[in-house]
């Protein structure tokens, strides 16, 4: 399916998805990190005309990376009405998080937990606002190197991009004229203080991901089958003991 279509069915599908709803929301409350994935997203989201509510949440982000969010942030302002977009500065709440934990430090731990601190964010301003939670991830993240956040960016309420690959939303983003620098932005999951990428996390890029997800052939499939099995438990349901009738 071309990207002007992709764009009409996810932005419809979304819309009928609340529309579907025993109690319909009111709202789309979004998270955005001025990475291609939630600038899609987001988009998405206020295409339907439903109440967007987007939220920056920094946490000793990058400047650069930040800056994209707010750049991001104010162009959906500008293009749509109904969208309100909000800075909710998480670090005082993660310095106090990591000081009362301090006898339980642990550097991944850590990190997993600023993506925890937004989805609980999320999630407030989601209440307060009768809205669901929207998820950024795409297919590959999401459904194949489960390249996200146990509770934290995978806690949400609809996921409108994850059946795309990496390639199909960088089409998407192309066709909604995403800004170029969130387009041409490294991409990176923006939990660490030293800004490392997906790519050096992952040990291949999302092209070689792409392949190798959808290629039983490719050079870099063995890699690709041992990232999922380490992270195969974010994506199947949890393990519950069945107890026997007799």
């Amino acid at each position: 399916m071309e990207a002007t279509k992709k764009i009409v069915f996810i932005k419809d599908w979304i819309l009928n998805y609340v529309n579907s709803m025993p109690k319909k929301a009111d709202s789309l409350v979004i998270g955005i990190s001025g990475g291609i994935d939630s600038s899609v997203s987001s988009t998405l989201c206020a295409m339907t005309g439903i109440k967007t509510i987007v939220l920056t949440m920094p946490i000793k982000q990058k400047n650069d990376q930040h800056n994209l969010s707010l750049k991001h942030q104010e162009w959906l302002k500008d293009k749509f009405n109904n969208v309100e977009g909000y800075t909710i500065s998480l670090d005082e709440l993660f310095n106090s998080f990591k000081s009362s934990l301090s006898k339980f430090d642990n550097d991944q731990g850590m990190a997993n937990s600023r993506a925890r601190l937004r989805m609980t964010t999320l999630y407030q301003v989601a209440s307060a606002n009768n809205g669901i939670v929207v998820g950024t991830g795409n297919k590959i993240e999401d459904f194949g190197v489960g390249f996200y956040t146990k509770y934290g960016d995978g806690g949400v309420d609809i996921s409108p991009i994850g059946d795309c690959n990496k390639s199909e939303v960088w089409e998407l983003g192309k066709e909604l004229n995403i800004l170029k620098d969130i387009i041409e932005a490294t991409p990176t999951d923006g939990l660490w203080d030293d800004g490392r990428t997906d790519e050096s996390q992952l040990g291949l890029s999302y092209k070689d991901l792409e392949d190798a997800m959808n290629n039983e052939n490719s050079t870099n499939r063995d890699k690709y089958l041992k990232i999922r099995k380490v992270n195969l438990h974010k994506m199947e349901s949890i393990p519950v003991c069945k107890i026997p009738k007799k």
